[in-house]
């Protein structure tokens, strides 16, 4: 009979519950996040990298990548986060819709202006919560940065981090 009932519950929750990666995260960086140590891509955003720098609404220049994890890891706190793996990404890495006290973090990242909607990949999920941040000056909605896949291919050009940031367009 104790047979019958796991078999009755695994068909119940289904392959996508079992999957799911839940539990107190620690963040990487400002789109990349761990729990249980299974390494977790914010499914359908980009991030500044952690020695990406940008320019807030008064021209100074700030550290873009390292106050989004710093603002991710404030967020997050000791949250019990929520995992929904969606595919994996080009360095293995699992690409999941994740959430932390009932919130989709990659929405709130990208309507804080401390990420971006990466219509590549999220299929316009985040657009929204993009022109928000553009429309308040949000974080980065309000400076001069370059996007973070940009700023990645102009470094693995050669370019040096500094030089890659400054490529900032005015928004």
């Amino acid at each position: 009979m104790n047979s019958l009932f796991l078999i009755a519950l695994i068909a119940a929750t289904g392959p996508a519950a079992a999957a799911d990666v839940v539990g107190q995260a620690s963040v990487i960086d400002g789109d990349t996040i761990e729990i249980h140590g299974t390494r977790i891509r914010l499914f359908g955003i980009d991030a500044p990298e952690s020695d990406q720098t940008c320019h807030d609404d008064d021209g100074k220049l700030y550290r873009c990548g390292q106050k989004a994890a710093n603002e991710l890891s404030a967020f997050i706190g000791a949250k019990t986060t929520s995992c929904t793996p969606q595919s994996a990404d080009r360095y293995g890495r699992t690409a999941a819709v994740c959430s932390a006290g009932g919130v989709d973090i990659a929405d709130w990242l990208v309507r804080g202006g401390l990420a971006f909607d990466w219509p590549q990949y999220s299929k316009g999920k985040y657009a929204a919560a993009q022109r928000d941040a553009e429309r308040t000056g949000d974080g980065m909605g309000g400076g001069q940065w370059v996007v973070p896949w940009r700023y990645r291919e102009c470094v693995r050009a050669g370019g040096k981090a500094a030089s890659c940031s400054e490529s900032a367009v005015p928004r």
